[in-house]
C-alpha cells in the first residue's frame, strides 16, 4: 500500500526556488537531511522547471507543486514530474483537476465547513493554511474531537519552536514549513547548513509523536 504523503516525513519543506541553479542541490541537502517530501511552490517564473529539474536529477525527493490554483497549472506540473499536489484553498472545479491528475493531493482549508464538504466529496487528508492565522493547535485541536477522520498538514506561519506543538496533535500527519530554508542561508548556497537544518526539523517526530 501507497504511504500517505502525510506519513513521509514530519516536516514537508515549503521551497520557494528564485534561481534554478539552485533546485538541484537545494532538494539533495533537503533529502540528504532526511525530508524528501519537497513542495515548489509556483511563485516564481522557475517554479516549473526547478519541478522538472528535481524529478530528474532527485529521484529520492518527492516534489510535489505548491499554490496550485488552476486545473491548468495541475496539468502543467504533474507533466513536469510534479508527485503531489498542493492548494492554499479549493474550489470544485479545482478539486476535480486535482482529482483526475492521478497524484497524493492536498487541498487547503481554514474553516470547519470547508472541511465538512471535503469529507463529503471523499477527500480525508487536507492542507490547514494559514495555520497560525486560522487558529493554530487550539483550533485543530477543536476539529479532533467532531471531525476524527479528517488529517491535516497545518502550514503558515509555523517555525521550529511551534512544530512540535501541532505534531503532537491526532489529526496532524506533518506540518509545511520554510524554516529550514533561511534566506540568507540559501543566497549563500550553504548547501550544509540546509541539510543540519533539516536533519533538526526530520528529528522532530519519531513514530507519529513529536517526542
Amino acid at each position: 500500500m501507497t504511504p500517505s504523503l502525510l506519513d513521509l516525513a514530519p516536516v514537508i519543506p515549503v521551497v520557494v526556488v528564485e534561481d534554478l541553479t539552485d533546485a538541484v542541490p537545494l532538494a539533495q541537502a533537503l533529502v540528504a537531511g532526511g525530508l524528501p517530501a519537497i513542495e515548489v511552490t509556483l511563485r516564481t517564473p522557475v517554479a516549473v522547471h526547478a519541478i522538472r529539474a528535481i524529478a530528474a536529477e532527485v529521484p529520492e525527493a518527492v516534489v510535489g507543486a505548491g499554490t496550485v490554483l488552476t486545473p491548468a497549472q495541475v496539468s502543467e506540473v504533474v507533466a513536469a514530474g510534479a508527485r503531489f499536489l498542493v492548494s492554499p484553498g479549493w474550489t470544485d472545479v479545482l478539486l476535480e483537476a486535482m482529482r483526475a491528475s492521478g497524484v497524493p493531493f492536498l487541498p487547503g482549508v481554514s474553516t470547519t465547513s470547508e472541511v465538512v464538504a471535503l469529507l463529503e466529496r471523499g477527500v480525508r487528508e487536507m492542507k490547514f493554511f494559514p495555520a497560525e492565522a486560522a487558529g493554530g493547535t487550539a483550533y485543530l485541536k477543536s476539529l479532533a474531537g467532531p471531525l476524527p477522520q479528517a488529517r491535516f498538514c497545518p502550514t503558515g506561519g509555523i517555525g521550529a519552536d511551534s512544530a512540535p506543538e501541532y505534531l503532537a496533535l491526532p489529526n496532524v500527519g506533518c506540518v509545511g514549513g520554510s524554516w529550514m530554508l533561511p534566506k540568507d542561508v540559501v543566497a549563500g548556497r550553504d548547501w550544509g547548513r540546509v541539510e543540519a537544518l533539516a536533519q533538526e526539523a526530520a528529528a522532530l517526530s519519531a513514530g507519529g509523536t513529536c517526542r
